[in-house]
């Protein structure tokens, strides 16, 4: 076995060069994971349907020196994923990186959700997972044959593909624990390919749509401390708490885990 990753043990995290995709570009971990990417050098495709709020990640992609290549569709049917993963290659000749950070969340209790809810949610989170994966797979799979890594493939996932939660997740976290069996089954498939595919699962961390249980007031304090007493980290996720496991499972890092579910909890899954 060579040791020259001693000389520079950090060059196993880099990804100056590779060409990634992000779908959800346009939502919290989406457009934290197209920046994460764009700013460590590589160069982004990202896609999601709000085409507002994806030229913006675009322009912060682009200001982090990032080459950037936008595609306004959601990884809704096969061709949208087909199209998103052509893009990648028109535009930079192959496909190295896909982080999937799309997908919803929709609270109800069961007697209270409609069936048709119930299944938007397990196609967002789950069957554009397997989508977008696949589109992507088959891709990495032609440009593996050249005897370099085919590809990383990182899923999202949530602590609540492991827990359940009282509030009215039963589609929520049926998603996610969906999401945990793609992640392991790819895996176990594409093993001995190069292609490596692994899961973030994050608890709450701030966006703008946790970002009222961060703030000084007497809901947030109650929920903070209600949810800060099973953290044994004693705090709620930063965006950048998901920074080094993104970057960590899109490099050559990683080359030995797949079929992995990265926790980024702060201990929450561990008490």
């Amino acid at each position: 076995m060579s040791e020259d990753f001693l000389k520079n043990p950090l060059s196993l995290f880099d990804v100056r060069g590779k060409t990634a995709i992000v779908t959800g570009a346009s939502g919290a971990f989406g457009a934290l994971a197209a920046k994460v990417l764009a700013g460590a050098g590589a160069n982004v495709v990202i896609a999601a349907g709000k085409a507002d709020e994806l030229k913006k990640t675009a322009a912060e992609c682009e200001a982090l020196g990032a080459k950037v290549e936008s595609v306004a569709v959601r990884p809704s049917s096969e061709a949208n994923c087909d199209r998103i993963v052509k893009a990648a290659v028109d535009k930079f000749g192959r496909l190295d990186i896909l982080v999937v950070g799309s997908g919803k969340n929709d609270v109800a209790k069961i007697v209270d959700m409609a069936p048709e809810r119930f299944l938007d949610v397990m196609d967002a989170n789950v069957t554009q997972s397997w989508l977008m994966a696949r589109s992507a797979g088959k891709q990495m799979l032609a440009q593996g044959k050249d005897g370099r890594t085919a590809g990383k493939i990182v899923l999202m996932s949530s602590a609540r593909g492991l827990l359940g939660h009282p509030a009215g997740y039963t589609a929520y976290c049926a998603s996610k624990s969906a999401v945990d069996g793609i992640t392991k089954a790819l895996g176990c498939e594409w093993g001995d390919t190069g292609i490596t595919v692994n899961a973030i699962a994050p608890t709450v961390f701030r966006s703008a749509l946790t970002a009222w249980m961060y703030e000084d007031t007497d809901k947030a304090r109650g929920v903070r401390g209600a949810f800060l007493a099973r953290v044994p980290k004693g705090r709620l996720g930063e965006p950048s708490d998901l920074a080094g496991p993104l970057l960590f499972l899109a490099s050559a890092a990683s080359d030995f885990y797949t079929g992995h579910i990265l926790y980024a909890d702060g201990g929450y899954t561990a008490g």
